[in-house]
């Protein structure tokens, strides 16, 4: 991942919903002006979501998503409506493909009323339109279209960069944390978990958010880090460091320069930190045979010391003195049922947008089973989640309050 690219958990996520042969793939290749979804006169020709990422101007990078026919049967088309309800959670922007020459149905009327249920904004694309010109009588945006003549195209794509415009928004990791000038250490262990010749997404996103800034980041692993302070003419505004090497780093860097992790500031980034500050006390009321789930936002193959499968659960093993459950998730297969679990550990979840991480906690949240994520189990384990959250004076009261 170039740092000059945008990566896909940082667009605005579009997904094409419909019945099969409603012409949904057929129109995201016209969308799109590429062949990305193969297209058949066949019924269920998609049958697993198609991701396409591209530049939707005037609202910028986004994410198209091809998704299977709704109305999909059999045991194969379970799974593959499955699939399409785990899209739901990271949908921006739903748009219903509607075969005109045919009108709405059941399952049409079945797809908004879900949309509407996780507010989810749509748009009725009515496909066809060479075919037939019927419009529903519904009260929804809509934009009739034939992706064989390429009618309405464009006018889709507009109307979709309409109803995004916020969508699409630069922030900042280091918000309000640092301004022009100031030095921030960044501590980045090389992880052999990482694409070779490539540091991890959390630490390509906060040298390029610092830049940008005027700040000043000095990046060094945890080796060298006492070298690389006292390099310094004067003490960082800040040292930030990948948790899993908190418990090396936290005695080298001085009790007055504030200290956090990339995951932790990944949590208040995604928008989930007080809820992962709230779950951390279900980490000490855990007991022998307790049920734990490492889920992961991204799938990689699996190294002998990897940080959610290996080393969380041996640390929190070693932590609670409990013998402990712990099952692990990556990529979308994120459970919809939690509760035969106590706690969920998530990973920073870089590779996951906004919304899905949300969507992820809120499933936790609905079913009564505390949320939390890698930095903050580890620095709560490491004994350094108090000074870890100083930086942010609203969330650690929260754990003066739990203290009280």
């Amino acid at each position: 991942m170039s740092m000059n690219a945008t990566p896909s958990s940082e667009r605005a996520h579009i997904s094409f919903f419909g019945c099969r042969n409603a012409g949904k793939s057929s129109l995201v290749n016209a969308v799109t002006g590429q062949t990305v979804s193969v297209v058949s006169p066949v019924k269920g020709t998609t049958t697993d979501p198609v991701n396409k990422t591209m530049e939707l101007l005037p609202l910028g990078p986004v994410v198209i998503i091809d998704t299977p026919g709704f109305d999909d049967t059999g045991e194969l088309g379970s799974l593959r409506v499955e699939r399409t309800r785990q899209v739901l959670r990271r949908t921006d922007l739903a748009v219903l493909v509607v075969d005109a020459s045919v009108g709405l149905c059941l399952t049409d009327r079945e797809l908004l009323r879900l949309f509407d249920e996780q507010k989810i904004p749509v748009l009725i694309a009515l496909n066809k339109w060479d075919l037939s010109q019927s419009r529903p009588e519904l009260d929804y945006p809509m934009e009739p279209v034939s992706a064989v003549t390429g009618f309405g195209v464009r006018e889709l794509k507009e109307r979709i960069a309409r109803m995004l415009p916020g969508k699409v928004r630069r922030r900042r990791l280091a918000a309000n944390l640092v301004t022009s000038g100031d030095c921030v250490v960044l501590v980045c262990p090389m992880d052999d978990a990482a694409p070779k010749g490539r540091l991890i997404l959390p630490q390509q996103q906060m040298i390029r958010d610092l830049l940008e800034m005027g700040a000043l980041p000095l990046v060094t692993r945890e080796t060298e880090l006492t070298e690389a302070m006292a390099a310094l003419c004067e003490p960082p505004k800040l040292v930030v460091t990948d948790s899993q090497v908190f418990r090396a780093v936290a005695p080298l860097v001085p009790q007055e320069i504030p200290l956090t992790s990339f995951s932790i500031l990944m949590a208040r980034y995604k928008g989930f930190l007080r809820t992962a500050i709230e779950g951390i006390a279900a980490l000490e009321g855990l007991r022998d045979g307790g049920r734990v789930l490492m889920a992961e936002g991204c799938t990689h193959h699996r190294q002998c010391g990897d940080i959610g499968t290996v080393k969380i659960p041996r640390w929190l093993r070693e932590h609670t003195g409990k013998s402990l459950n712990v099952e692990s998730c990556s990529g979308q297969d994120f459970p919809e049922d939690l509760r035969r679990f106590d706690v969920v550990i998530h990973c920073g979840g870089c590779m996951v947008s906004e919304k899905e991480m949300q969507a992820r906690r809120d499933i936790a949240v609905r079913q009564g089973v505390p949320f939390t994520n890698y930095g903050l189990t580890i620095a709560h384990i490491t004994g350094v989640l108090e000074r870890s959250l100083r930086l942010f004076p609203e969330e650690h009261a929260l754990l003066e309050g739990a203290a009280g």
